[in-house]
């Protein structure tokens, strides 16, 4: 096995692929309102990663319209997935979370959030949940250098992200990291680092993402500008294949590439065939005998992530 993925862990699990269904909570993000920032982080659009969710609806009808065509042998995952959702009194979380969790069936309740966003009223709420359904918290960390932290407009250090990782583990709360490779400025050492950051704080899950340029974001304006340029395809294989040796054999990758929303995707063209991005990490992978966790050295050709 060359990584310890999603679809494994959850047959592994829950006997079966679970199915997903994306929920908007209505929550807004501090980075956007004006608590800790305005405009929100360079890539993201005006719906927060959540353009393909039909937000007029209440968030019971959208599970529930998510669970139509189901048997009674599926099993669901429901994703709160728009902006931050933590970013609001408890009373407030408890009333939404607990309208999602509607059928049996519902067996992980993930929630997507930043670390700043995370305090011990909210994770004592979240812990409550256990005893009904799988729990995972969803931290958008991106990168661990501060300074591109300031470059995308992220809003906060690392410093927060470690303590709201520790919090977590501390409540015995599984949490998925989320990483980007390609972001403005960064080098593999960068990611390397970011990688290191990762496997400190001991996550259940990552996800990496690809930096794409997406309509309508200001990540879109400095492409247009000339002042930020995507990967190549054969780039993000060797940094995305290589942050995988350097993971923790024991952390579930639920993806190691993103898709931008159709419509929308500026540039680069060959983010929007995950497929075949996912087969050529697989290929660079089995091309250096490496694997998740393996740390192999001196086998990268560094003269193509530099």
């Amino acid at each position: 096995m060359l990584y310890n993925n999603l679809s494994g862990y959850l047959r592994e699990r829950y006997g079966k692929r679970l199915k997903k269904i994306c929920v908007d909570g209505g929550f807004t993000c501090p980075n956007r309102d004006g608590r800790c920032g305005v405009g929100g982080c360079i890539y993201c659009g005006e719906r927060g990663a959540g353009e393909h969710i039909n937000n007029t609806l209440s968030i019971t009808e959208q599970v529930r319209r998510g669970l139509e065509g189901g048997t009674e042998d599926d099993g669901f995952i429901v994703y709160f997935q728009n902006f931050t959702n933590t970013y609001a009194h408890v009373s407030i979380l408890k009333q939404r979370y607990s309208a999602a969790l509607i059928d049996s069936r519902i067996k992980v309740l993930a929630i997507g959030t930043r670390p700043d966003c995370i305090d011990e009223g909210v994770v004592r709420l979240i812990r409550s949940y256990m005893d009904r359904v799988d729990v995972w918290v969803e931290l958008g960390l991106q990168t661990s250098s501060d300074r591109t932290a300031g470059i995308i407009n992220r809003g906060y250090n690392t410093d927060v992200f470690t303590r709201a990782a520790t919090l977590l583990s501390e409540y015995g709360i599984p949490f998925v990291v989320h990483m980007i490779i390609g972001l403005p400025g960064e080098s593999y050492l960068d990611i390397d680092d970011t990688v290191e950051v990762i496997n400190s704080v001991y996550p259940s899950g990552v996800k990496i993402h690809g930096m794409y340029v997406m309509r309508g974001t200001v990540l879109a304006e400095m492409y247009e500008r000339g002042e930020y340029t995507p990967l190549t395809l054969d780039e993000y294989v060797t940094l995305a294949a290589r942050a995988i040796t350097r993971l923790r054999p024991n952390i579930v990758l639920h993806r190691i590439t993103g898709d931008c929303p159709k419509g929308l995707l500026v540039a680069p063209e060959w983010s929007a065939d995950k497929n075949r991005v996912i087969a050529l990490i697989n290929e660079k992978l089995t091309e250096w005998g490496a694997r998740q966790g393996s740390l192999t050295e001196g086998v990268f050709p560094w003269d193509t992530v530099e």
